[in-house]
């Protein structure tokens, strides 16, 4: 799979960076602050924010939203030669989904301890998806803490 991904830091940081900002857009909804984009090359074709309490519904994750938008760009069910960026580590649901989209690529900020695919079991992905962890941690996790500090005034 290697071989089909340029990995290149800078690109990588771009492309998190405006997945922060859909984050940011889920912010100002008042939702935990995700943001997901799926790009295929180097174009933006799904993107997403968590949209759980706008929707009331449990699986309005910014992955799930990002994933859908980018099979319906692509007419497809397969994300095999896309990549999401994401701000926090997929949850297994997530992890799910990328899994049977077979995307090709996962990159994500903030890892989750709590509630992320890896605390369950690695396997949750494709087995040819590659994972990159950490991309803009620290800008990651700081919205996470500022949206959490936020409901414990």
């Amino acid at each position: 799979m290697a071989e089909k991904f340029n990995n290149n830091p800078q690109q990588d940081e771009k492309f998190m960076r405006m997945a922060l900002n859909e984050a940011e857009r889920a912010l100002s909804k008042r939702e935990v602050p995700i943001g997901a984009v799926v790009v295929a090359g180097d174009r933006v074709i799904g993107r997403g924010y968590n949209l759980v309490e706008t929707l009331m519904d449990a699986t309005a994750h910014a992955e799930m939203q990002a994933i859908t938008a980018a099979m319906s760009t692509l007419g497809g069910k397969y994300l095999n030669e896309c990549t999401l960026y994401v701000t926090v580590e997929p949850c297994v649901m997530c992890g799910g989904a990328l899994a049977w989209s077979q995307i090709g690529r996962v990159v994500y900020g903030a890892p989750d301890e709590k509630r992320g695919y890896s605390t369950y079991s690695e396997r949750i992905m494709h087995p040819k998806t590659e994972v990159v962890k950490g991309v803009l941690k620290e800008e990651c996790e700081a919205l996470m803490k500022q949206f959490f500090a936020g409901l414990r005034k």
